[in-house]
């Protein structure tokens, strides 16, 4: 209960207060989502788009920052945070190319906290308690059935996560796309050629001691990719 208590001390505190009371005049009480008029001030929340917890409250370019806000009413908010019968829609989109072209960064920036992220790499991390461009090939059956089952998790919507994000190579055209019609999900390539990737290894200073294990899985993928 000790984190609701640090938020509940935040909204009730005078600078809060005043930064809602100026986000409201500025913007007028009109839900930013709907565009219903609100009639009572008062009613007007203030969401903010980068959820509050109690470890960023006091980050200001977080909690007090109007970029971050938006004016919503009661409904929208429910919506927002799928309570009192709102259902999530479950969003799935399945990020694929090279190594090292740039999907864990991609998924980073666009992802909201309570999300499920399926990445093979953050997977071997999870149980091997190593980095994730350490992959020892003995975990790998124990990886592989976690990601099957997190992989079925999606396709039958089980759980209360919000947007689902899968991660991987997916070279071979045939199974990632059979893989999106499977999970209803949207496919995003993050185009990035051989030799960017083969720069962005030379300058990775987490990967120094495995380039040449990792020139190998860039060239694998190139050499077995299909458009």
């Amino acid at each position: 209960m000790a984190k609701y208590a640090v938020l509940k001390s935040f909204y009730a505190h005078e600078s809060w207060q005043q930064f809602r009371a100026a986000i409201i005049a500025e913007r007028g009480p009109v839900c930013q989502k709907c565009k219903m008029v609100i009639a009572n001030s008062s009613d007007c929340i203030l969401h903010h788009i980068k959820e509050l917890t109690p470890e960023n409250v006091r980050d200001y370019n977080i909690s007090l920052n109007p970029e971050n806000i938006l004016i919503v009413c009661h409904g929208c908010h429910d919506k927002e945070h799928n309570r009192f019968g709102y259902k999530p829609e479950h969003n799935v989109y399945i990020v694929f190319g090279a190594p090292l072209s740039g999907k864990s960064t991609y998924v980073r920036e666009n992802m909201h906290r309570g999300d499920l992220v399926v990445d093979i790499d953050r997977l071997y991390s999870a149980v091997s308690l190593l980095q994730v461009y350490d992959k020892p090939n003995n975990l790998f059956s124990n990886v592989i059935g976690i990601h099957n089952l997190l992989i079925d998790n999606i396709k039958t919507r089980h759980g209360k996560w919000n947007d689902a994000w899968v991660v991987g190579g997916y070279a071979d055209r045939y199974k990632r796309e059979k893989l999106a019609e499977d999970l209803g999900a949207e496919l995003i390539f993050c185009d990035v050629s051989k030799e960017e990737c083969l720069r962005r290894l030379e300058q990775d200073e987490d990967r120094r001691y495995r380039k040449d294990e990792w020139k190998k899985y860039i060239e694998n993928w190139f050499d077995t990719y299909k458009a």
